[in-house]
């Protein structure tokens, strides 16, 4: 059956063989004929690149603390007779906040200076001693090792003094931890406790945190790529600025620091610390801000993100060259907008680069040039 089909088609295979023998000997031809064959060129916008300088803005979580902010916490145990200070006050250095029952302490100093006078009455006896024998043994009344055994007995109440005088300290100290005072000026945070709890050095809370606000520091993470970057651009014209939670921009500018020597191995980041002034105590320890780090990048072209390819983390865009056609180029882009890349090399002031069709083109390949009246990166 297959014999006889294709002996009633033969003219049908004829046919099919003369197309494919047509196909091929066309290939290798040019002139009107091939050009109608070819297809399209594709028509593409381009527009001329220009050296500008630019401004990379990037923004960063970050969280306020004071320039300083002191756990306020009982040295001594004891019950809470007092609190001087309201949630949110402002002290100064030096000012009373606490006041724990010192009975117990005040009665320990009492102790304790009884018996330093003590032991000072037994080191006056003692030295009276050494008086009384001296001139007896000279006289051969008593002997030199009486006169020993004396002066042994003076230095051992000398020590005991001393020690006695220690106590009297260490006790005197504790009567005095008992009237707690703020280490620094600052606000006043929250005060879990009320008069009549009892309080101790061991608390896991502390009795208020002081945070000093007239400077504060803002604490933030960077990528690792992007901590790289900051090094590199530290040495340039960068600010930073802050937005606060209600997005209105601080009105002072700050400076930057790292916070941390390592980069966190969970997280792959590491802490930075903007500072700023805070005249105005506007800031508050414990708030929320964006950190804006900006930077002004000088002799770069603008070439919109629509325009360029990115292929295995490597960017290219697409270059005229003679006889409208388009090279494919590699570019290093230093920084972006919201829509923008900054080119920093690969291309050059004055070279027409595609801003459309890229995903059409190929290296080599001949187009429609069109001249866009103006990039879209300098509308």
């Amino acid at each position: 059956m297959t014999k006889q089909f294709f002996q009633n088609n033969k003219t049908l295979s004829n046919m099919v063989v003369l197309l494919i023998i047509i196909s091929f000997s066309s290939c290798g031809k040019s002139g009107p004929g091939a050009e109608a064959f070819a297809p399209p060129k594709p028509e593409v916008d381009f527009f001329q690149a220009a050296i500008i300088t630019g401004e990379v803005e990037k923004k960063y979580p970050g969280i306020i603390e004071g320039s300083v902010n002191v756990d306020i916490k009982p040295q001594v145990s004891g019950y809470l007779e007092a609190i001087y200070v309201k949630e949110g006050d402002y002290v100064n250095k030096g000012q009373s906040l606490f006041k724990i029952k010192a009975d117990v302490f005040k009665e320990q100093v009492n102790n304790s200076q009884a018996a330093y006078k003590n032991a000072l009455a037994n080191l006056a006896n003692a030295k009276l001693e050494i008086e009384k024998i001296k001139p007896l043994v000279d006289a051969k009344v008593y002997s030199d090792m009486q006169l020993k055994t004396a002066q042994a007995n003076y230095e051992a109440a000398s020590a005991q003094a001393a020690q006695a005088k220690a106590a009297l300290g260490s006790s005197q100290i504790n009567a005095d931890f008992s009237l707690i005072k703020a280490p620094v000026s600052g606000y006043i945070s929250r005060i879990p406790n009320r008069v009549g709890n009892l309080v101790t050095p061991t608390d896991p809370v502390p009795l208020t945190i002081l945070s000093e606000i007239n400077t504060v520091f803002v604490y933030f993470s960077l990528s690792e790529a992007d901590y790289l970057s900051f090094l590199k651009d530290s040495k340039s014209n960068q600010t930073v600025s802050l937005i606060l939670a209600d997005d209105s921009v601080y009105e002072h500018q700050g400076k930057l620091e790292v916070a941390s020597g390592n980069i966190d191995r969970t997280t792959g980041t590491i802490a930075l610390k903007a500072i700023f002034p805070n005249p105005k105590k506007q800031l508050r320890s414990g708030g929320s801000a964006r950190v804006v780090l900006n930077n002004s990048l000088n002799s770069v072209i603008t070439v919109p993100m629509a325009s360029v390819k990115d292929i295995q983390d490597k960017f290219f865009v697409y270059v005229l060259k003679t006889g409208n056609k388009v090279g494919m180029v590699p570019i290093e882009i230093a920084g972006s907008t919201g829509t923008d890349y900054f080119v920093k090399s690969g291309v050059k002031s004055g070279d027409k680069i595609a801003l459309n069709s890229i995903d059409l083109l190929y290296d080599n390949v001949e187009v429609v040039p069109k001249i866009a009246a103006k990039a879209l990166s300098n509308k």
